[in-house]
């Protein structure tokens, strides 16, 4: 991914049990917003490359006669299956444990393949234009994020609660595991590489298309969801704190109660951002 740090298989290990909780959840009409981009009619395959616990799969699954999610973390793909279960979505949802790098597995053809957060962890260039290599002519490649030039904190006198103390938390996690980021083995001295749409143009993609989902109101968080939200990110996984783990989350709490007596938080509901990339003869 950069000049100083290489992929490892620690890199998401320890999170997964905290992503359903810790995590906040993508806009409410993403699904919605997608069909109607791609004309999504409940036909189709999509795959999920990079899929954690099946977060945007599953929200697409309807919308498909198959959903493949691929992952290294067999810990992520547990969580998936079973969230695939309670959903009634078995079936139609298959879950890869692989690198992208891996790709394409045999896995066959698609028309539609999703990043969601996932693609700044991989050779780009190389998942980039496998991927390409995998969707049906006229197919869709849909990178999704969270809309990043949003605040994280909700400035309304009216909500409930105050918002979590996120800068605070980020220097007690610095406290504990140093100044640079952590990223599995390895560390992130210049974080994770932007510059996607290079990236998709040099594979041949052409577009994109932008379109900014909504999010929905603010969210009433507890102390154990922002606990879980810190233990859900690679850069403060359970296991890299070793045996000051304990330590730490007696720490964390303690911030959270000075924030919040009540041990509740008011945090907005984010917007979501997508680039849609088309597989086609046209230039970028």
């Amino acid at each position: 991914m950069t000049a100083e740090w290489e992929w490892d298989e620690t890199l998401f290990a320890g999170p997964a049990a905290h992503y359903a909780r810790g995590r906040l959840p993508y806009a409410p009409g993403l699904a919605t917003a997608l069909a109607g981009l791609l004309d999504l009619d409940g036909r189709g395959r999509l795959i999920d490359v990079g899929c954690g616990p099946g977060t945007v799969a599953l929200t697409l699954a309807p919308l498909f006669g198959e959903v493949v999610g691929v992952d290294p973390d067999g810990d992520m793909l547990a969580e998936a299956g079973r969230d695939a279960a309670r959903r009634g979505m078995a079936e139609r949802t298959r879950w890869v444990r692989a690198r992208a790098e891996d790709l394409p597995a045999g896995l066959g053809t698609f028309s539609v393949a999703t990043f969601a957060q996932s693609f700044h962890w991989m050779d780009r260039d190389l998942v980039a234009a496998t991927v390409k290599s995998m969707l049906q002519p006229g197919g869709a490649l849909v990178h999704i994020s969270d809309l990043k030039s949003e605040p994280r904190t909700v400035e309304d006198e009216e909500l409930p609660y105050p918002a979590p103390p996120h800068e605070a938390v980020q220097d007690l996690v610095r406290r504990y595991l140093g100044p640079v980021r952590r990223a599995g083995r390895g560390v992130l001295p210049h974080g994770t590489p932007g510059g996607e749409a290079a990236v998709f143009a040099r594979a041949g993609f052409s577009g994109p298309q932008r379109h900014v989902v909504p999010g929905g109101p603010a969210l009433e968080r507890s102390a154990d969801d922002v606990v879980a939200g810190v233990f859900s990110m690679s850069g403060s996984a359970p296991h890299l704190f070793g045996t000051g783990r304990d330590r730490f989350e007696a720490d964390l709490r303690r911030l959270l109660r000075e924030a919040s007596a009540s041990g509740r938080f008011s945090e907005p509901s984010p917007s979501t951002e997508v680039f849609v990339w088309r597989n086609d003869a046209v230039g970028h």
